[in-house]
C-alpha cells in the first residue's frame, strides 16, 4: 500500500485529476468530436464503443477531406492524448483511497490494474486512427481492424473499471462507520 504521508493526498489526486479529465472529456465531446461530425456527417472513430470495418474507416476518412482530417489530427487526437491518462490516474487514485479505507477489499488491485489497461488501449486506438489518417487513402485492412479492435477493447475496459469504482464506493458508502480507516 501507499506510505501513509503520501495517501492523505490520494483523494486531492482524485479530485484533480478527475477534474482535468472532465473538463478534457467536455471539451472532446462538445467542441472536437461535434466538429468532425458536422465536416463528415459521421460518426467519429472514438465515438464508436463497438468498433468499425474498413468501410466504415474509408467513408469517415474522406468525408472529413484534408482539412477534416488534419483538425482530427491537431485537435482531437491532441486532446485524446491527455485523456487517457488523466481517467486513469482518476481512476487510479479514487481505487487506492477507497481502498484505504476499506482494509481487505480485493477489488483494488484490479480496478487498478482495468484503469491502466483502458488508458493503454486508448493510445493504442489513437495510434491508429493517426497512422489512418497519415496513410489516407492507403489505408491498410489490418490497420483499420486493429484500430477497431483497440476501441472495443477501450470500450470495455472503460466500462468495467468505472463499474468497478462505482462498485467500491456504493460498498464504502454502505460500511459502518465504525469499520471505516481514517
Amino acid at each position: 500500500m501507499i506510505h501513509t504521508g503520501l495517501s492523505r493526498y490520494i483523494g486531492f489526486a482524485a479530485l484533480g485529476c478527475g477534474v482535468i479529465a472532465t473538463v478534457i472529456y467536455v471539451l472532446m465531446i462538445s467542441v472536437t468530436l461535434v466538429h468532425i461530425e458536422a465536416v463528415s456527417g459521421q460518426v467519429p472513430f472514438d465515438m464508436r464503443p463497438l468498433g468499425y470495418d474498413p468501410t466504415d474507416a474509408a467513408t469517415l476518412l474522406e468525408a472529413l477531406g484534408a482539412e477534416g482530417r488534419a483538425y482530427y489530427l491537431r485537435y482531437q487526437i491532441t486532446l485524446d492524448t491527455l485523456y487517457p491518462a488523466m481517467l486513469a490516474l482518476t481512476l487510479i487514485a479514487t481505487f487506492i483511497w477507497l481502498g484505504r479505507r476499506m482494509p481487505g477489499s480485493k477489488l483494488v488491485r484490479p480496478g487498478i490494474i482495468l484503469s491502466v489497461g483502458c488508458a493503454v488501449f486508448d493510445y493504442v486506438e489513437n495510434i491508429g486512427i493517426a497512422a489512418m489518417i497519415w496513410s489516407w487513402p492507403e489505408v491498410s485492412i489490418p490497420l483499420v481492424y486493429a484500430a477497431s479492435t483497440a476501441t472495443l477493447v477501450k470500450s470495455v475496459l472503460t466500462t468495467l473499471a468505472v463499474l468497478l469504482a462505482l462498485l467500491i464506493g456504493f460498498l464504502w458508502v454502505r460500511l459502518p462507520k465504525a469499520d471505516l480507516c481514517p
